[in-house]
């Protein structure tokens, strides 16, 4: 179904809908119209796990990633991207993918992928469905394609139920398998939140239930895929984030109860107790780990990620760090103390890391 995305104009009390073509040269634009995706995929089948990774020691690294550089670090859980560049003709070699998994130690490796966000330097991705103007999406654009997020320029929040959308996801995640990942790590959980938020701009919302469920569907059909469909029966799921998700693991809307939480193998967590170099309120850490120690109660893995290393040496800095891995290891996770600049473009070793 073709999917015309129009812009809002508001005058007085009234809201007037123009094509795109007549809106752009037009005042103010306050938000992008759209409508649901009608195409909805399927119940996914089920692919339970007990297992999560076998190291302690993670790297987070998603850009400049050296094979033989990384081979030689006692990181034993490494999460890159699945290419060098995240192009398609940057992806590792055979070679280098063995390098990646062996060296000083052995490692498992997860190749980071975004569920709940599109990014416009992937294979998958046709500029011309973004409109040069305004770099939102225009009338060329899939039913599925949403706004820009506007922290991250070139990534657009996606219908994420939508049957086209998770058959790129899959795609994706075929290569993802045939280069030799232990697993994935699956980022923009939390998109859930972002269609159930009457703010979003979008045009229209769901309920925030429907929303969770919609997205806990698409992380199984990742896990089934793989396990079942390609026989990878091993396969890693860690999601990024999103942690509250699991108030609607509980069988509702044709689910079974924790069919999300015996999905997964673990999760990946960030900004926990700092927000880059800022300590967040002792509440908000308390709330996510009331979701957090759920995942660690099945026995599996909670990697944290802050961002609290501002790349000096100067003593306030080094505490920071030091606290926060203390905090991490006290509450049983898994600690990856990273810079600042959130750039996650090289291995970050510091006293205990790793």
């Amino acid at each position: 179904m073709k999917h015309v995305r129009l812009k809002a104009l508001t005058i007085a009390a009234m809201t007037l809908y123009f094509p795109l073509s007549i809106i752009a040269s037009c005042g103010s634009v306050l938000f992008y119209s759209s409508a649901p995706c009608t195409d909805i995929a399927e119940p996914s089948g089920d692919s339970l796990s007990s297992s999560t990774v076998e190291g302690s020691k993670w790297l987070y690294q998603l850009q400049n990633a050296d094979p033989k550089e990384i081979s030689g670090t006692e990181f034993d859980v490494l999460v890159i991207d699945y290419s060098r560049d995240g192009t398609e003709s940057g992806r590792y070699s055979r070679g280098e993918m063995e390098m990646l998994k062996t060296g000083v130690v052995d490692r498992q490796v997860l190749a980071y992928l975004s569920i709940g966000e599109a990014e416009d330097y992937r294979y998958y991705f046709d500029s011309s469905w973004v409109s040069a103007i305004t770099g939102q999406p225009g009338e060329k654009a899939p039913c599925w394609l949403g706004r820009t997020n506007p922290d991250w320029k070139g990534n657009y929040k996606v219908q994420y139920w939508s049957e086209e959308w998770q058959s790129i996801v899959i795609n994706y995640l075929d290569k993802i398998i045939d280069d030799g990942f232990d697993g994935v790590y699956l980022d923009i959980i939390d998109a859930y939140l972002y269609w159930s938020d009457p703010g979003n701009r979008e045009g229209f919302t769901i309920t925030e239930e429907e929303a969770a469920l919609r997205m806990i569907n698409l992380v199984k059909r990742i896990a089934y895929h793989a396990r079942v469909t390609r026989g990878r029966g091993g396969f890693l799921v860690f999601p990024q984030n999103g942690e509250a998700i699991l108030q609607f693991d509980t069988g509702t809307g044709g689910l079974k109860a924790d069919d999300y939480l015996n999905t997964i193998n673990g999760i990946g967590s960030e900004d926990l107790y700092y927000n880059g170099t800022v300590s967040v309120k002792p509440e908000s850490t308390q709330y996510r780990q009331s979701f957090l120690d759920m995942i660690k109660s099945a026995s599996k893995k909670v990697l944290v990620v802050d961002y609290v290393d501002d790349g000096s040496q100067k003593k306030s800095n080094l505490e920071r760090i030091n606290s926060f891995r203390e905090r991490a290891i006290g509450d049983g996770y898994y600690p990856y103390a990273a810079l600042s600049n959130r750039a996650l473009d090289r291995i970050n070793v510091r006293p205990g890391q790793p």
